[in-house]
C-alpha cells in the first residue's frame, strides 16, 4: 500500500470522530468554494466534490444549502484559508490549516496554544517542506477495472497511487495537490463516481516518541483542534499502532 494511503487510514477515526466538528469544517469549505467559484455545483468542480463529500459524511442537506447560501450573503464572514506552522513538545512538527474571518484572533489563539503546551509557533512556510501536500479521491468501485492500467493512465496527472479499499468498496486515488482539478476532471469525464475528496499533508519522515511524549503532543493537538477556526492539524509524529 502507498504511504499516503496508510497514513490516511491511520488517522481516519481520529479525524472524523466528532460528527459536529466534521459538519462545521465541511460547511466552511463549502462556503469558501461557493464564494470562489459560484454557488452552482454543476459549474463549480470544487463545490461539486465537496457536496459529494458532505453526502458521504451524512451531512444534512439543509446544512449544505445554508453553507452555499452563506457565500452570497452580504454580511457573511469573509473566510480566508491560512496556515500556521510550529514545533510542539519533543520537536514534533505541527502544521495547522485554518479557515478564519479574523486572522488577528486566530494567530493569537494558535500562538497561545503552542506557548502553553511546550511548543513554539514558527513563520509561515518554515515547515512546509517536511510534508507532501496531496489530494485523495475516493471513487466508487467500478466493474472490471484494471488498477495497473488505470494507474499508468493517470501518471500524466501526477497520480502517485491507485489503491483498493475493500472495506469501503472504493478506489483511493492519491495525487499531487496542484493536480487535483485535472485529476477530478479526468475521473468525471471517464465516468468514475467520486464519493468524496480530501487534501492531506503527509510527513516525509516520521519521528518516534514514547507514550509519555505522545501524551504531551496529543494534549497540544487536542487544544488546537478545539479552536473553531481550525480545519486540519498534521504532524510528523509516528502514528501509534492499534492493538
Amino acid at each position: 500500500m502507498g504511504r499516503a494511503f496508510e497514513y490516511r487510514k491511520a488517522r481516519k477515526l481520529k479525524r472524523w470522530g466528532n460528527m459536529a466538528r466534521v459538519f462545521t469544517k465541511l460547511g466552511k469549505e463549502i462556503t469558501i468554494a461557493a464564494k470562489a467559484g459560484g454557488p452552482d455545483p454543476d459549474a463549480n468542480p470544487r463545490l461539486r466534490v465537496l457536496v459529494q463529500t458532505a453526502k458521504k459524511e451524512n451531512m444534512p442537506k439543509d446544512n449544505v444549502e445554508r453553507a452555499i447560501k452563506r457565500a452570497t450573503e452580504k454580511d457573511a464572514g469573509d473566510y480566508k484559508e491560512i496556515n500556521y506552522e510550529g514545533y510542539g513538545p519533543h520537536g514534533i512538527a505541527i502544521f495547522v490549516e485554518t479557515a478564519t474571518d479574523n486572522n488577528t484572533r486566530t494567530v493569537a489563539n494558535i500562538r497561545s496554544y503552542f506557548n502553553k503546551h511546550g511548543g513554539n509557533l514558527g513563520t509561515t512556510g518554515s515547515l512546509e517542506y517536511l510534508f507532501d501536500h496531496v489530494c485523495v479521491f475516493h471513487v466508487a468501485m467500478p466493474e472490471n477495472v484494471d488498477l495497473e492500467s488505470l494507474e499508468l493512465e493517470l501518471i500524466d496527472f501526477n497520480v502517485e497511487g491507485v489503491e483498493e479499499d475493500t472495506e469501503e468498496n472504493e478506489l483511493v486515488i492519491t495525487g499531487d495537490f496542484n493536480s487535483n482539478a485535472a485529476i477530478q476532471s479526468y475521473l468525471e469525464e471517464h465516468g468514475f463516481e467520486i464519493k468524496s475528496a480530501e487534501f492531506l499533508r503527509v510527513p516525509n519522515d516520521t519521528k518516534s516518541v514514547t507514550d509519555e511524549e505522545r501524551a504531551a503532543v496529543d494534549k497540544l493537538i487536542e487544544k488546537i483542534e478545539e479552536d473553531e477556526d481550525v480545519q486540519n492539524v498534521f504532524t510528523n509524529m509516528e502514528e501509534k499502532d492499534e492493538e
